[in-house]
């Protein structure tokens, strides 16, 4: 496991978004720290913000996972707060078959940016490719290539953009030595949904998913992974996603057991 920072000071950037808490439109303003309805919280509580997902502007279907059978359960922990499904093939743009993890990243700074801690748009594809060869983890043929990313070039990327949006954040890297245990993962997503409420992502294989919550039993370690599936093409339909399982609960035999996975885990900024 690795812990990685940021030790730099951006400025305050403000603007408005419109975060949805149960139902009920709350203005936030955007900053590097923390929202304040946010702040002061307690951290056991289990936010649902919307009873029926939406679309963007882009007609990408906002928290889709709050439609999700059994999400209300009380063993259910799940993310805090808005985020859009990203997914192959979105900005006309052709990614399938190697862009899941960039669709995830996508997801994961969405999330920063509805709910008020960077202002500038998602990075594309393109854009992602930029920021690797800019701080030098990648070599200048990258650009333009169909190289896949991993769960550190992710945390790598979603640092960079948040700092250029002014807001410093440190992301965890997990590994796991294998599909057949991630099982024995439930507590610690359980714990980061609990104090950080930000989604997940996670890659093993030739594969990435983004996790949204676990339905964890403390007492059995017995788990359920949220998951949503950047993998899928077609329209944002809310039920064909669900009905199909682009977003919904997986077992533990969801994950390969010849293959081992590291899970980005993304820490929500300090107030």
């Amino acid at each position: 496991e690795a812990v990685v920072s940021t030790q730099s000071t951006g400025v305050v950037r403000e603007g408005v978004t419109l975060h949805r808490m149960a139902g009920v439109a709350v203005p936030v303003m955007s900053s590097s720290h923390s929202p304040p309805f946010l702040s002061t919280l307690p951290t056991s509580r289990r936010l649902l913000p919307y009873r029926t997902s939406t679309t963007d502007r882009e007609k990408r279907l906002v928290t889709p996972h709050v439609q999700v059978r059994g999400v209300r359960r009380k063993e259910v922990l799940a993310v805090t707060g808005d985020y859009c499904y990203h997914h192959y093939m979105q900005d006309n743009f052709n990614d399938k078959g190697w862009g899941c993890a960039y669709r995830s990243l996508q997801t994961l700074c969405s999330w920063y940016l509805y709910n008020g801690y960077a202002s500038s748009s998602v990075p594309t594809i393109p854009q992602i490719q930029e920021i690797l060869v800019e701080l030098g983890d990648k070599e200048e043929k990258f650009r333009g290539s169909r190289q896949w990313i991993g769960s550190v070039e992710v945390g790598m990327v979603l640092q960079k953009w948040l700092k250029d949006n002014g807001t410093n954040t440190e992301y965890r890297i997990q590994f796991v030595k294998s599909g057949e245990d991630m099982g024995m993962e439930g507590g610690m997503l359980a714990h980061h949904f609990k104090t950080q409420g930000t989604p997940v992502m996670i890659g093993g294989g030739v594969l990435a998913h983004t996790i949204l919550g676990v339905s964890y039993h403390p007492l059995t370690g017995d788990t359920q992974f949220l998951i949503l599936d950047p993998h899928y093409v077609g329209s944002d339909c809310i039920a064909t996603i669900l009905k199909e399982g682009w977003c919904g609960w997986k077992e533990v035999k969801f994950w390969k057991k010849g293959a081992h996975y590291n899970m980005c885990l993304p820490q929500r900024p300090p107030s």
